[in-house]
């Protein structure tokens, strides 16, 4: 189909909670997508930080294949060895005793899972999180995400359970925390919120409170882990473990996937009939997100993040208009504070128009989350761009 008819087809059929722009593709490779008006583009969305090892990864591509041609789910009622293997292959990049897995379909899921430990492991009916986060848009992650515009009109399906504090304000945070608080959710760097960063002395300070009150800390990791920060977390920037991560996104290369991770000792509170999920941890997403974690490793893309992303930064703030007002992020998740949502909005339209996707969030931000693969002169390419845009 052309772009005319997708579009008319989803007119009709769809619902319309989306606001989309005017473009679709028919196939990616790399790090590019291919448009259904034959034109190439840099993708530096990356499907909002998802395709963590770019479009059609031959030997990806070749793990699927043989997966499904075995099956594509079983169900939780029996052993899944692919479940087991990624797990395994978890624990190996997850800090400290942080080894055990929960496998469920979507970063919302994995938080309101997490949030579900944290209650029934401490006995407590209170969960702290951050103004200007996110953390899903399920009525439980819909309550710890500290953003009125995400909860307008769905007031009746949140709880009275959540209590928000400011990002980077220890002082607001022991004036929330108190002895009736479960868990306090935190993200390492605020990505919907517009890429603002945690810290790595709020995040300490964060860690000792927890501790002090005996609160689970939980670090949401849904969009600043599996290496794009440059590590494998973003926790692991700034040396603090958590009690708790959840990850989705780039866990599973473009296939929905979501986890909980925990210790031995937190995860035995959820024991049979606690929790659940028909097509959580299935034999192919599991496949194609063990197939992530070996490329990412075998190709050191983690270090490929960190190395170009760092230097994108700086090449960003070195261009020094007065229609930037900030750059910020780690490894491959940028955010380019712009003076206004207008001066945003006709940059990523011009950007566009150049064969480079960008995403826009939080109003003004130019997000840059792209596929860990990107390369330095892909990188260069999109500068060149960028500074004539502009």
């Amino acid at each position: 189909m052309d772009l005319e008819e997708i579009k008319n087809l989803s007119s009709e059929y769809l619902f319309q909670n989306y606001g989309r722009m005017d473009i679709a593709f028919t196939h990616g490779k790399g790090a590019y997508l291919y448009g259904t008006d034959g034109k190439e583009y840099l993708d530096l969305v990356a499907g909002i930080a998802v395709n963590s090892i770019g479009y059609a990864h031959p030997e990806w591509v070749g793990m699927m294949r043989e997966q499904i041609s075995r099956f594509a789910h079983v169900s939780n009622l029996y052993y899944v060895s692919e479940q087991a293997e990624l797990a395994e292959r978890l624990a190996s990049v997850t800090p400290g005793d942080l080894k055990r897995s929960l496998f469920v379909n979507s970063g919302a899921e994995a938080n309101e899972g997490a949030m579900k430990l944290a209650v029934r492991y401490t006995k407590r009916s209170k969960i702290m999180s951050a103004r200007n986060g996110f953390h899903g848009r399920t009525s439980a992650s819909l309550g710890a995400t500290g953003q009125t515009k995400y909860q307008e009109t769905f007031e009746p399906l949140i709880s009275g359970a959540y209590r928000y504090y400011d990002l980077g304000d220890l002082e607001s945070v022991k004036e929330t925390i108190g002895r009736d608080t479960a868990a306090l959710l935190i993200e390492p760097i605020q990505g919907e919120g517009g890429v603002i960063e945690a810290g790595k002395d709020f995040l300490k300070g964060v860690r000792d409170l927890c501790t002090d009150n005996g609160v689970l800390m939980v670090a949401d990791e849904v969009q600043t882990g599996i290496g794009r920060t440059g590590r494998w977390f973003g926790v692991d920037n700034h040396d603090v473990i958590p009690d708790i991560m959840t990850m989705a996104k780039g866990l599973g290369g473009g296939v929905p996937i979501g986890a909980v991770v925990t210790t031995d000792e937190l995860s035995k509170v959820m024991t049979p009939g606690t929790h659940g999920t028909t097509f959580g941890g299935g034999p192919l997403v599991c496949r194609s997100a063990c197939g992530v974690l070996d490329i990412i490793k075998k190709e050191d893309l983690v270090e490929n993040a960190r190395t170009v992303g760092n230097e994108w930064i700086k090449e960003l703030k070195a261009i020094g208009s007065d229609k930037i007002k900030d750059v910020r992020g780690s490894g491959f998740i940028i955010g380019v504070e712009l003076e206004s949502r207008e001066t945003a909005l006709d940059i990523q339209r011009r950007m566009v128009g150049n064969g480079m996707l960008v995403n826009i969030c939080h109003g003004n931000v130019m997000r840059l989350i792209p596929p860990l693969i990107l390369s330095s002169e892909q990188k260069d390419a999109f500068m060149s761009v960028f500074r004539k845009v502009i």
